[in-house]
């Protein structure tokens, strides 16, 4: 076969382009030389185009009529077994291989996931269903191994899965594409696009190749897509990376189809190589089926243990994955569709195949000879016009009713008015576009233009709804024979709440767990889902899972079928939930990353959703490890309320704390009165961390001091705290405060020095922020907080005072929000509750006591308990000074029957409570 004439009239052409680039002569003949030697092959070369209907029905046309013993497809060689699971599905899904625990590649990049998108309306899709259901039919694949994906992957940081968008199915795995036929660079591709007067890459490849080739003879079909693979080669830039890495898959991919063909003994006429366009014209001299032709060096896999199987895909997912626009992949279905319709073709679909029409079991017909050498059929495709199908107006009619209906059932204002107009501008767009026919996006352009007008009354504008009317975005599912083990065991452990978890559409779950106590066992696997899945997968409505909580009933809104992707890669991290879960928690536990407040969390879930006493006991120890080598207390507000659960659900459960626990309380006094002194020194330390570090040693000190801690390095530690910044300040005033270093006289005394200095009064909120935060080591000073908020409100200027509130609420809601209901409560029991109480009401810390005369008659008021307090005077002392109200020692010849000598204006003020403590130690009754 010669291709001279078309050879001739490419250069002739060139040289009328005087002006041009002096490449262009040798680009022209090169294209022409790599059709022609892609032709040449005695193996048959199928160039063809991801999801383009075109390549499809050529594929099935080539299929009936050549009928080949075996079919090479480019596709990771490790995704073979996967094929014969797509009969359990319903197309789109995908073909997945996903590692977590990598052996050869960079940890901090895992989990590495490949995925393969298949849709019926493809080449490939065809390919594998003729041989996986034709007797007799191998099908070889023969693109690198996903291991070699990420060998060869320059930038594997940058596909870490770490996130996953909620609409895109396939997340951030790297997508193998067959076919992969779009310029290398963007003058070519911008150039394009503005010549062919079309707005995105996927309309003008609709436009100019997939119509006119809808039709096109299969010698036709191939010379023009290896003439279009080979002119995008020839300008894609040759000196990058990806560029190499090409080479090197088609150099692979020959290697391995001569491997097989030696093995096999084979005949090269009796198979078809099915490749992408752009490795159709592969000039590599690896390339070839000859025994000769020298071959690839393979590299060995790395240790990385790949796990395969099946995901969900969908049409907007393989359009966001791989660059296409918005709808294309629904339009390429849709015109899939109408070819088959129009050209009464049964394409090929694997038995069983779900979402589609039953396949009637029919012999193929006997193969056609194609012993006549091929002709040259460029020269007169590209001589000619394009054969462009005519105007359908009763295709365009019902686009437009259609558009009509739906746009006023999502709110717009469209009338029969809108559908004439849509039908009439789409022709004119048509028309301004050298376009024949208006095509779907001609329809798009002009729904827009013609319905949605200003605004978008609904969730949808009219340009998804124009999608959605045009195929929609079909969601694939993967059938339940198809699914990995854990994730049928999902299914079936979830059965008994009569649900049809496969339904993508979310279904309300009631459990009422005391009339039937066996759905205990559905409540448990759902909490666990609800840890490992999005929160849109598992959501409870009524119900929570805490420590010490049991709930007698439980609502649930269930979405497994619209996230059935995440639970089947719950399947590659092992067989059942439990087993996935505690992996998770070792795996937190254990990071890098990780901190006391981490394992903390880790234990407190195991409690929670695996009864495992021993991972619990692991899980403590790693805590206790982790809080000793911190040499920061960023986590201290976390680790405080984290170990007060934890210890308060032992006390309630366990007869003795467990010895984790132990070493964590001992450990962690020891740990935070080291670090005191400088956490209230430094700048990057905050109030919160200081105050739950007080926190936790404070709360902690009977359980520490009972373990043989020492109280004295808690009480040299605050001694050698020397905070500047006024919070911190207040801090340690109340930290004094509780180890009876600073009395509450001396307390109030120092807040009233402060208010009355006007130098200090611009600071004072910042003091008020550290006293309340002293809450959390100190609760006991509730009411004394009452008190300096008080004043603080009444006796700072409106300069100071107004500016402050807002940090105020902020402060206390970001960061001391448990603690708002201790304040709100000692305010309720200090302010009075009516309007009418707050003329009469004076502030207890104004209130001055009535004089207590300081004798009273003798009589039966003293006897035994003024023995007792003349027993013990440092102890009436004390109590008197703590209740801020000091008394006299007064001569016993005062009282002279009485026996009684000590604080007497204190003790005769309160008389309940002398009688309280004189019953309570049995010393007779009260004066």
């Amino acid at each position: 076969m010669t291709f001279d004439s078309l050879r001739e009239q490419l250069l002739s052409a060139a040289e009328e382009l005087g002006g041009g680039p002096a490449a262009l002569p040798e680009i022209l003949a090169g294209i022409v030389d790599d059709v022609g030697h892609a032709l040449a092959e005695p193996l048959e070369i199928f160039p063809v185009c991801h999801h383009s209907p075109a390549s499809a029905l050529a594929m099935l046309r080539r299929l009936r009529d050549k009928q080949p013993k075996v079919v090479y497809l480019e596709l990771c060689e490790d995704l073979g077994p996967l094929l014969t699971e797509l009969r359990n599905c319903r197309l789109p899904v995908a073909l997945q291989a996903f590692a977590s625990q990598l052996d050869g590649f960079p940890k901090e990049s895992a989990p590495l996931s490949v995925i393969a998108p298949i849709t019926e309306a493809s080449a490939e899709y065809q390919a594998i269903s003729y041989a996986l259901d034709t007797p007799g039919v191998e099908l070889v694949l023969v693109d690198r191994s996903t291991d070699h994906v990420f060998q060869w992957q320059p930038d594997l940081e940058a596909h870490d899965g770490t996130g996953e968008p909620e609409e895109d199915l396939h997340g951030d795995a790297v997508g193998v594409e067959i076919g992969d036929l779009r310029p290398r660079f963007a003058e070519l591709e911008e150039h394009l696009l503005h010549h062919g007067r079309v707005r995105h890459w996927s309309e003008w490849w609709d436009q100019y190749v997939e119509q006119p080739l809808a039709g096109a003879d299969h010698e036709t079909y191939r010379q023009v897509m290896t003439m279009v693979g080979s002119l995008f080669r020839r300008l894609a830039p040759h000196d990058t990376k990806r560029y190499a890495s090409d080479e090197d898959r088609e150099r692979y991919m020959w290697t391995r189809i001569r491997e097989h063909l030696a093995a096999t003994g084979t005949d090269p006429a009796d198979c078809l190589y099915i490749c992408g366009a752009f490795h159709a014209a592969s000039r590599v001299p690896e390339a070839g089926s000859a025994p000769g032709t020298p071959d690839f060096t393979i590299t060995p896999r790395t240790g990385t243990t790949w796990l395969y199987g099946l995901i969900p895909s969908s049409h907007s997912a393989i359009e966001a994955q791989f660059g296409l626009a918005p709808g294309s992949v629904s339009i390429a279905a849709s015109t899939w569709q109408k070819q088959l319709t129009k050209r009464r073709l049964t394409p090929f679909r694997l038995d069983g195949q779900k979402g589609g029409k039953k396949k009637a079991t029919k012999a193929l017909p006997l193969p056609v000879a194609t012993g006549e050498p091929v002709t040259d059929h460029l020269t007169g495709y590209l001589a000619g016009p394009p054969a462009l199908d005519g105007l359908d107006e009763e295709e365009l009619r019902g686009w437009c009713v259609d558009i009509v209906r739906l746009a006023r059932r999502n709110g717009y204002l469209a009338s029969t008015a809108d559908a004439i107009a849509v039908f009439e501008t789409s022709i004119l767009l048509a028309g301004m576009r050298g376009r024949a026919r208006p095509t779907p996006y001609d329809f798009q352009d002009a729904a827009v233009t013609c319905i949605e007008k200003d605004s978008v009354p609904g969730r949808r504008d009219v340009r998804r709804l124009c999608e959605i009317l045009l195929g929609g975005d079909r969601i694939g599912q993967v059938g339940y024979d198809a699914l990995p083990p854990l994730a049928r065991d999902v299914y079936d452990r979830l059965e008994p709440l009569g649900l049809n978890l496969e339904q993508r559409s979310i279904q309300r779950a009631l459990l009422d767990l005391a009339a039937h106590p066996e759905l205990a066992p559905c409540s448990q696997l759902l909490w666990m889902l609800r840890y490992l899945l999005p929160d849109q997968a598992v959501r409870p409505i009524m119900g929570s899972r805490k420590l010490g909580e049991k709930h007698i009933q439980e609502s649930w809104d269930l979405d497994l079928g619209r996230h059935q992707r995440t639970v089947i890669e719950l399947g590659y991290e092992g067989v059942t939930v439990e087993q996935v879960l505690e992996q998770r928690l070792r795996r937190d536990a254990w990071d890098p990353k990780a901190t006391a407040a981490t394992a903390l969390k880790a234990v407190e879930s195991s409690l929670l959703f695996l009864e495992s006493p021993r991972l619990t006991d692991e899980l403590g120890a790693r805590a206790v490890e982790l809080l000793a080598a911190e040499r920061t207390v960023d986590g201290a507000p976390d680790v405080l309320r984290r170990i007060r659960r934890l210890l308060g659900h032992y006390r309630a459960t366990t007869p003795v704390l467990p010895s984790w626990c132990e070493r964590f309380v001992t450990g962690g006094y020891a740990h935070y009165c080291t670090l005191l002194p400088t956490a209230f020194v430094e700048e990057e330390t905050g109030v919160r961390q200081v105050g739950a570090m007080l926190g936790f040693l404070f709360s902690m000190e009977s359980l520490a001091l009972s373990l043989g801690c020492d109280r004295t390095q808690l009480e040299l530690a605050v001694r050698q705290s020397h905070p500047e910044t006024p919070a911190k300040l207040a801090l340690l005033w109340a930290a004094r405060n509780q180890l009876g270093d600073l009395s509450l006289a001396e307390l109030r005394a120092l807040v009233d020095d402060l208010l009355g200095n006007p130098l200090v009064v611009p600071a004072f909120p910042q003091y008020v922020s550290g006293f309340v935060q002293a809450l959390e080591p100190v609760p006991r000073l509730a009411p004394f907080v009452v008190e300096t908020l008080s004043k603080a409100f009444g006796r700072l200027p409106d300069p100071v005072l107004l500016p402050w509130l807002p940090t105020l609420i902020t402060t206390l809601k970001q960061q001391a929000a448990e603690l708002v209901p201790v304040l709100t409560r000692e305010a309720g029991r200090t302010f009075p509750g009516t309007l009418a109480g707050i003329d009469g009401w004076t502030p207890p810390w104004l209130a001055r006591r009535a004089p207590v005369a300081a004798t009273v008659a003798r009589g039966p008021a003293a006897g035994p308990v003024g023995a007792f307090l003349a027993a013990h005077p440092a102890s009436a002392d004390a109590v008197a000074g703590l209740l801020g109200c000091p008394g006299e020692w007064v001569a016993a010849t005062a009282v002279p029957e009485s026996g009684f000598s000590g604080p007497l204006p204190l003790l005769m003020g309160f008389p309940e409570t002398a009688a309280a403590v004189a019953s309570l130690v049995g010393t007779g009754t009260a004066p």
